[in-house]
């Protein structure tokens, strides 16, 4: 059975989102990149809302963007080979490969698709992760933590709910982000 693995970067108090926009520093650079790709490309399947996936469509064309240097060029190449699943009710089509809509999200149909899947799925953006959150659906929570403060946002985690976390792996990049992967007890 494949796990659901939840995660963002997220400023030092919690947001997912900042109020304002940006979350600070520290997740563009090339270490933090490349540790990224690492950790997952074997990934099979990206769960999307509709803004996080006309986010994340950059990637289905970023490798024709001139001088890319080979960390972006790798990450694109791992996502345009992963199966996207976009949830809303506005989208009319995708513009991606292997990419399919549903309409609203099935808690049941996550976990059919967790016990059938070959390779982990994540589940991207605090708003689609909230609902999985809340359906005792995620598995791992991998939070990239900035060195900001934003005092206000979407939150990484949905206000509600208790979870009981094991940390399993940490790294402090040179940048100040800190990565903290957690399991579901």
């Amino acid at each position: 059975m494949a796990k659901l693995i939840y995660s963002m970067i997220t400023s030092l108090d919690g947001y997912a989102e900042a109020a304002e926009g940006g979350l600070g520093t520290g997740a563009d650079d090339q270490e933090v990149h490349t540790f990224v790709n690492d950790l997952f490309r074997p990934v099979g399947t990206y769960l999307y809302g509709r803004r996080m996936y006309e986010t994340m469509v950059y990637w289905e064309t970023a490798h024709t963007v001139p001088d890319q240097p080979p960390h972006i060029l790798q990450y694109a190449h791992d996502w345009q080979a992963a199966e996207k699943v976009v949830y809303s009710t506005t989208l009319d089509s995708v513009s991606s490969a292997k990419t399919r809509i549903e309409r609203t999200f099935d808690p049941d149909a996550v976990r059919a698709l967790k016990a059938e899947a070959e390779h982990d799925l994540t589940v991207d953006g605090p708003n689609l992760a909230a609902q999985a959150i809340k359906a005792g659906l995620v598995d791992e929570y991998h939070l990239f933590i900035t060195t900001s403060v934003v005092g206000g946002g979407k939150r990484f985690f949905p206000d509600g709910v208790r979870l009981d976390l094991d940390l399993v792996e940490e790294r402090a990049f040179a940048s100040g982000l800190i990565y903290a992967r957690y399991r579901t007890r």
